[in-house]
């Protein structure tokens, strides 16, 4: 399996607007500019989200096919992982399909969500993807979702050093902000389940750059961007993404 980027943008996420930030990309061509940005910033991954017509959500395997591949032409040293997030709109069989159907070998999928289907349903996802070569990030919200991926995951892949997991930090704080010791927590669940995976982390809010600087410091890889965090550690508002890469990559460059 192709190992996860270092650091890897989330530009937009899946319920953000313009309103939001005027800057956050929502249209195709937007999110190939910010590409192009974010790569020249040193981000080496990008996370998808694709919207439809009216700026909604979209998970649509034929859209990711034609998204992916624009992305591969215009940025081809960038990896391009897209996301399989329901956002009350999806459920388990679409998801999957999407995973299974949309072309793209780098895929992102919160175990909570897709185990709303039966254990074997979705541990047969699991093996599916494998074997046709299709990397799944395991989004892990807490140390529940850990212990359920330890329960439906086969036992190959779990313990497998390309298991790739995405711990996510201060989703479910009252004010989304995130703390880097939350991490601790994951930390001690990988050990007491003797994992070795490829894992990254993401983090809400002000606190996005410390909490990345202190995952690069135990090991991990780092999720940055305005899906998650649209201001700098000192509370200034991000000017782009690209801006937001530099910030982190500078900050771990000098921890």
């Amino acid at each position: 399996m192709t190992r996860l980027p270092n650091l890897m943008v989330a530009p937009n996420g899946a319920r953000l607007t313009k309103a939001d930030h005027p800057a956050l990309p929502m249209t195709l061509p937007e999110i190939v500019v910010t590409a192009r940005d974010c790569q020249a910033a040193g981000a080496d991954g990008l996370h998808l989200h694709l919207r439809d017509a009216g700026g909604g959500h979209l998970l649509d395997a034929g859209a990711y096919r034609e998204a992916v591949q624009e992305l591969n032409a215009q940025v081809p040293d960038m990896a391009i992982q897209i996301t399989t997030e329901a956002v009350g709109k999806y459920d388990p069989p679409h998801q999957r399909q999407v995973a299974l159907q949309s072309g793209a070998m780098s895929v992102s999928a919160s175990i909570r969500e897709l185990c709303r289907d039966t254990e074997d349903v979705t541990r047969g996802f699991y093996t599916e993807c494998a074997a046709q070569g299709i990397a799944i990030q395991h989004i892990l919200y807490d140390r529940a979702d850990g212990d359920l991926l330890c329960q439906t995951l086969p036992s190959g892949l779990l313990n497998s050093s390309d298991l790739q997991l995405l711990f996510v930090l201060g989703r479910y704080a009252a004010d989304q902000n995130s703390d880097p010791h939350d991490l601790d927590d994951f930390m001690d669940w990988l050990g007491v389940h003797d994992l070795s995976p490829d894992w990254a982390v993401c983090a809400f809010g002000q606190n996005e750059t410390a909490s990345l600087v202190y995952a690069a410091k135990l090991g991990g890889k780092c999720r940055v961007g305005f899906e998650n965090a649209r201001v700098h550690a000192d509370g200034r508002k991000a000017l782009n993404n690209a801006e937001r890469v530099i910030a982190v990559r500078d900050a771990i460059k000098h921890q």
